[in-house]
């Protein structure tokens, strides 16, 4: 499915657009046809076929009604405009980093399998200039970083190709450059460098939380624990 909606494009993005601006944002709103062929200045027919293909990717809620049919934008298909105002924002705000405040928290330890096979290992040592400690620094974003997660989409990430093994597929990861800060002694920032925050799919994450690698473990080199504040800036290449 991820890779269905990573496959949308731009004239299934306009129609989302259009949806959105007709009400879609803000729960079922009443539209037909015509009047998406309309703001589209499309035929009806290519409107209709517009309009299947967004719901087959799961980027709206539709429900055919006696007078036309009621849609709603789902999360996926607000993630998508989101990521496409934040590049907008990005070529004319000029805005090349974000940062996003949380504390540090326990994971599944999920990444460092991912991390260690091979078809991942070898592209992060060429495309990322180092080899990842094998794990990733977990940080729960606060309310106001999560509801600024969606800038970072805006940032052309560093891709990971998804890659083939011998019993299955593994799809492809893709990475943003960063620095992770702490609180020195003196209260005073610290930053460490390099670092990345890594997403399995570009357009499926989890929005409160970031996960990071880095050629060190970095709960050893900041001494981090559990429920410790850190900032993580994620930088536009």
């Amino acid at each position: 499915m991820q890779e269905q909606i990573a496959s949308v494009g731009p004239d299934e993005r306009t129609t989302l657009k259009e949806l959105a601006l007709a009400g879609g944002l803000d729960g079922p709103t009443p539209v037909t046809c015509a009047d998406v062929a309309d703001r589209l200045d499309a035929s009806n027919q290519t409107a209709s076929r517009r309009l299947q293909r967004l719901e087959s990717v799961g980027l709206i809620d539709r429900e055919i009604v006696g007078d036309g049919q009621r849609v709603a934008l789902t999360e996926d298909g607000e993630r998508v405009l989101r990521s496409e105002y934040e590049q907008y924002r990005q070529i004319f705000e000029q805005e090349s980093i974000v940062a996003f405040d949380g504390r540090v928290t326990s994971g599944m330890g999920e990444g460092r399998h991912y991390i260690s096979l091979p078809g991942y290992m070898e592209q992060f040592e060429t495309k990322l200039g180092y080899e990842p400690f094998l794990g990733t620094l977990n940080v729960a974003l606060d309310d106001d970083s999560v509801a600024a997660r969606s800038q970072m989409d805006g940032f052309e990430p560093v891709r990971i190709d998804g890659w083939e093994g011998e019993n299955r597929t593994y799809g492809p990861a893709f990475c943003w450059p960063a620095t992770v800060e702490t609180q020195g002694e003196q209260g005073d920032p610290e930053p460490f460098e390099p670092t990345h925050v890594i997403a399995p799919e570009r357009t499926h994450h989890d929005a409160d939380k970031l996960e990071i690698i880095a050629p060190v473990k970095l709960r050893d080199e900041l001494a981090l624990t559990d429920e410790q504040e850190v900032t993580v800036r994620v930088t536009a290449e």
